[in-house]
């Protein structure tokens, strides 16, 4: 019903940026949520960043100052623009978003994305 879909990821060197972006499609009424979160190689999935429908954000401390998440509501699309990137940043990217579909039932239900791979490395 609904699907995430994430772009951007890659190979940057460490001081280097990347921007990533997800866009959501398909039974959407309203999106309340939207994140990014990421998982290391051997660590466990942790929260990146998240922004509300009204704009107000949250971060990870290892990433505050450095990051910065986006949305258009109007194209139900999230953005992370990644600054000054570390080594430790190196994981998998995932989007995710808590929906309110147009079928029934209508939720919110949490959706993740399939992934994108950032890797930085010199």
């Amino acid at each position: 019903q609904v699907q995430l879909v994430e772009s951007g990821g890659g190979l940057v060197q460490p001081g280097g940026s990347l921007r990533l972006s997800c866009a959501a499609s398909g039974s959407i009424r309203s999106i309340n949520i939207m994140g990014w979160y990421r998982r290391a190689p051997g660590k466990e999935r942790e929260l990146v960043a998240n922004i509300i429908s009204g704009g107000t954000t949250n971060y990870a401390d290892s990433v505050l100052g450095r990051f910065t998440i986006s949305r258009d509501n109007g194209k139900n699309t999230v953005y992370l623009q990644m600054n000054s990137l570390k080594p430790e940043d190196t994981a998998v990217y995932y989007c995710s978003a808590n929906v309110l579909t147009t079928t029934l039932p209508r939720g919110p239900f949490f959706y993740w994305g399939q992934g994108t791979q950032v890797t930085v490395s010199s």
